[in-house]
């Protein structure tokens, strides 16, 4: 909608937060209610590490989705500060959406979100209930899993949605527009995220790593974009850093005569091109800093607080 329609029209605009256990479908959501891939999405838990912004139109209302880390026990800095990240954007919020996994239902990690819930959504702030992957389940299981959650706390709302399929997910967009408070729109009809780009285009490389790597490498590297420069002829070129904490990963991540890195470079190339709508020329490079986990600077590139990690 323009601002020339959405001029003299009530408009609203909020913020909601997507809440949950790792894996819970948070990421794929939030890239389905905008429209387009904002936040990075991997079969790996603790894939999303800052509060991505995803920026969505409904009618007169502007919803800005805060994708956050999912929520469990934390073992490491790292860990502990996605997770005070997660309950900042809940508390923060205007609506904060509960994603339950169908198949896994109530888990201990649920029954400790739900418990949370009460010390970081507080003052009567509204807590929707998503039950999510309702494909994969059946209707009998979906209905007796919507009841005991809704008997553990009130929700204003409760959605069977498929995030991967799109079930359920126009209904829950639309009931958030109405939902959200009135006021103007922060961002502009046409933004779709509020993270830079050098820092999306860094987040679509992790992707790729985290997709072509195993077991805990991914949680040990990070991809920062060092360059950025636009060229004459319409393209970019973009340099990024991937930062990995011991010798024996670098090796892992080039691969061999440097195969996976290659083709890293090539798949996160062709999804930047496709997202910027122009070419690009990407050049990875791998680094050791062995302390990484435990430098601020790097905390503050991932948007998290390297404090509360402590």
């Amino acid at each position: 909608m323009s601002e020339t329609e959405t001029r003299g029209a009530e408009t609203r605009c909020g913020f909601v937060a997507v809440i949950g256990e790792p894996n819970a479908g948070k990421s794929t959501l939030v890239n389905a209610m905008v429209g387009a891939k904002v936040s990075i999405v991997t079969h790996k838990v603790q894939t999303t590490r800052r509060r991505i912004r995803g920026i969505a139109i409904e009618g007169t209302s502007q919803i800005i989705f805060v994708d956050t880390p999912g929520l469990f026990q934390p073992r490491r800095r790292l860990d502990r500060a996605m997770v005070a990240a997660a309950w900042a954007g809940a508390k923060d919020a205007d609506i904060v959406v509960l994603m339950v996994e169908a198949q896994r239902g109530v888990t201990e990690g649920v029954e400790a979100i739900l418990d949370g819930l009460d010390a970081h959504a507080k003052g009567g702030k509204p807590v929707a209930l998503a039950i999510n992957k309702i494909d994969r389940v059946k209707r009998e299981r979906l209905l007796a899993l919507a009841a005991d959650l809704n008997q553990r706390r009130t929700f204003v709302g409760t959605f069977m949605i498929s995030a991967e399929k799109g079930h359920g997910v126009a209904d829950l967009r639309r009931w958030l527009a109405e939902s959200l408070p009135t006021g103007p729109w922060h961002y502009p009809e046409d933004q779709i995220a509020d993270l830079p780009l050098r820092m999306i285009a860094a987040e679509i490389t992790r992707e790729k790593l985290t997709l072509r790597l195993h077991q805990e490498l991914p949680y040990q590297m990070t991809v920062e974009t060092e360059s950025w420069d636009e060229k004459k002829d319409g393209s970019v070129r973009i340099g990024q850093i991937v930062y990995v904490a011991r010798d024996g990963h670098k090796g892992i991540v080039l691969g061999h005569k440097g195969e996976t890195i290659r083709q890293i470079g090539a798949e996160s190339r062709a999804e930047i091109g496709k997202l910027l709508e122009r070419p690009v020329h990407l050049f990875l490079t791998v680094k050791v800093r062995p302390g990484w986990l435990d430098d601020p600077a790097r905390y503050r590139e991932m948007g998290l607080d390297f404090s509360d990690g402590g």
